[in-house]
């Protein structure tokens, strides 16, 4: 059995797309654990969510997608973040919605914990520190928990009272009974300075997780951002992987 674990695809088809080929490639998966924020930032939300419901999948909601549901302020968002926001709702098919609406905030999938910006608070909290990771370990249960949010691949291990942070970069994580915070980074807008889409395969036989980078076409993305005339600090940044 292999998932294939995604986060923060963001509407960027052409990333989705080339992340789905290039898992086909590496053996294929069983099913997509989505870790949230499947829209926002991006020209095709509709298109990401139709794709993503050809597959045998788990979905959970993150903060863009609450947004573009009218279930979160875009007052929290930066500016930029908001124009896309609503840009989105507006966009969005009754289907789409509907989709969203029923999203999930926290998932438990066969002993991994799933959440969007952390299992404390699951829509908001960037876990990016060990001291919060620390924290976050009490809320919950299981050996493993799965993040996106901050769209860098990152991993936290707790070993014994003290967590490790690593930097989670095209490499095997072999998994033990040390539990583990791990974030796959971001298909849609990657913002570890690395353009490339992020994601994981969790292959359950051999009990590993591995990283893998794909390159996508970029220009094609900022083409259809640009012609629905989203803000052009997101079009660069796509880039940039910033």
């Amino acid at each position: 059995m292999r998932f294939a674990i995604l986060a923060d695809i963001h509407s960027n088809l052409a990333a989705f797309e080339a992340v789905l080929g290039d898992a086909e490639k590496r053996g294929g998966f069983n099913k997509i654990w989505c870790l949230g924020d499947m829209v926002g930032y991006g020209p095709q939300p509709n298109e990401c969510i139709e794709r993503l419901q050809e597959f045998e999948h788990v979905c959970i909601a993150g903060n863009h997608d609450w947004a573009a549901i009218g279930r979160m302020d875009t007052a929290e968002f930066n500016p930029v973040a908001a124009i896309a926001a609503r840009w989105t709702e507006e966009e969005l098919s009754s289907e789409s919605k509907d989709y969203l609406l029923a999203l999930p905030l926290i998932l438990v999938e066969d002993g991994f914990t799933l959440a969007h910006g952390s299992p404390r608070e699951p829509i908001w909290e960037y876990l990016l520190s060990t001291r919060a990771a620390q924290e976050n370990f009490t809320y919950f249960e299981t050996t493993y928990c799965l993040i996106g949010h901050s769209h860098v691949p990152l991993i936290f291990e707790l070993d014994g009272a003290q967590v490790i942070y690593r930097e989670f970069g095209e490499i095997e994580i072999k998994l033990s009974q040390d539990r583990m915070i791990i974030n796959p980074g971001g298909v849609g807008q990657p913002r570890d300075g690395d353009p490339r889409a992020s994601y994981a395969i969790y292959d359950v036989d051999a009990k590993l997780i591995i990283h893998y980078r794909v390159e996508y076409d970029i220009e094609a993305t900022q083409k259809k951002m640009q012609e629905n005339g989203l803000p052009e600090p997101l079009i660069r940044r796509l880039s940039l992987g910033r």
